[in-house]
């Protein structure tokens, strides 16, 4: 069987293995955020004895290096083995998040566990951009982003099962039990994808060199400044939604993760209704699901007192960033010409500079004194950073369109430089 030929069920076999990867990794990325406390008091006994707050804030190191893994790891793996067999690629991605995995769950001290979420990061970019190409491929013309979507959705099922039932689990049986649940769902993800992805070929005789071409090309910039700044509006949110529902709604600590549980419903459904848009129309999607993501981030500002209306606000803010999702994975792939399996990967690189943007800028202006709601708005001044980083991106590509329709030469000339 060849990446051309798959049956419909052949092809759901390989896309459901590829998103039970993607749960994986989903869970091993969130999952430490709600054990922060449980890690701390376990590997740093010496600080949490004298300061509770500064352990816990060392031991918040681990998030930061796993998204540092993440954005060091999706270019240089992906571009290393873009002229490898894909199915390949993916077995060995899937199996080294089982090995690095497992070494968070043996390791004995803070510095080894701290390296080995370093070492958990490198693949996550890869994983989900090679896959995304494989997924693309399986489900046939017109329906490639359905196909990316669907791996994708492991990621947000994540976020509503297995990061709420791993924290319980931790807290209950010790953080490493939920780490050992981890690696056992990368084994289950190595096993699948060895049975059930198709032979997908690589691309014979590219080379990382080949590879960073994608930089030089000015619409991979413009989508991966969406994905970094327009997305960093949900992070925002996303990073201190527990502090809006305790002290700005007045909720006992219980609502917290109920309303975690309904973002990530929203994003599990904003993640299939996007993958529905973004193959009807791409660019459309990407400038109503910014301005959508504004509008929604703005709610959450204005009803933040309210935890109904909170509630409500977080799912849909969950719902349409993940329409933007494989909408953004999607421009990626269209842009990139040749460099197809590094500019796949690159997405999740610029999501993790979100990522960091928007907490960053988030627990800044908390720090200056503005409330726990302004986080929300600085999500809105991101979210619409990125609508404007889109619609000029967009504008010059239909200039240049024009330019080559009317003079071929001169548009291949620019063509060059972009």
């Amino acid at each position: 069987m060849t990446s051309s030929t798959p049956t419909r069920g052949a092809a759901n076999r390989a896309l459901l293995s590829l998103a039970i990867g993607s749960f994986g990794i989903g869970m091993t990325e969130f999952v430490v955020m709600g054990l922060l406390p449980n890690i701390a008091s376990d590997l740093l006994p010496g600080q949490w004895a004298s300061g509770q707050e500064d352990a816990i804030a060392q031991a918040g190191w681990l998030i930061s290096l796993y998204a540092l893994g993440v954005v060091v790891g999706a270019p240089t793996i992906a571009g290393s083995v873009a002229k490898y067999p894909r199915h390949r690629v993916m077995l060995g991605l899937a199996l080294a998040l089982t090995v690095f995995n497992a070494l968070t769950f043996i390791a004995p001290n803070f510095e080894l566990v701290a390296a080995s979420r370093f070492l958990a990061g490198l693949p996550h970019g890869a994983y989900f951009g090679i896959g995304a190409l494989v997924a693309a491929d399986a489900l046939g013309p017109g329906k490639r982003a359905k196909g990316v979507a669907f791996v994708l959705t492991g990621l947000t099922v994540a976020n509503v099962v297995g990061v709420p039932l791993g924290t319980f689990l931790g807290q209950q049986a010790g953080w490493r039990a939920a780490f050992m649940v981890v690696a056992g769902i990368f084994a289950v993800a190595t096993i699948c994808i060895g049975f059930f992805v198709p032979a997908h070929p690589g691309q014979p005789g590219r080379t990382l060199r080949a590879e960073l071409g994608v930089f030089r090309i000015g619409q991979v910039w413009v989508a991966l400044g969406i994905g970094a700044i327009g997305f960093g509006g949900f992070f925002a949110v996303y990073s201190y939604v527990a502090p809006m529902v305790t002290e700005v709604s007045g909720a006992p600590a219980w609502a917290v993760p109920i309303v975690l549980v309904l973002m990530g419903v929203g994003m599990t459904v904003g993640n299939l209704i996007g993958g529905h848009l973004a193959d009807v129309d791409v660019k459309r999607t990407l400038l109503g699901g910014l301005a959508a993501l504004a509008v929604t981030l703005a709610v959450v500002g204005w009803s933040a007192q309210w935890i109904v209306a909170l509630a409500i606000a977080v799912f849909a803010v969950g719902l349409v960033s993940s329409v933007l999702s494989p909408t953004i994975q999607t421009r990626l792939m269209d842009v990139a010409g040749d460099n197809q399996s590094i500019a796949a990967a690159l997405n999740h690189s610029a999501l993790n500079i979100g990522n960091s943007l928007g907490a960053f800028l988030g627990g800044l202006v908390i720090a200056a004194g503005w409330g726990f709601v302004s986080p929300a708005w600085v999500g809105v001044v991101l979210a619409l950073a990125g609508f404007a980083i889109c619609a000029t991106g967009l504008a010059v590509e239909r200039r240049s369109e024009r330019t080559r329709r009317a003079d071929p030469a001169e548009g291949w000339r620019r063509s060059l430089n972009r």
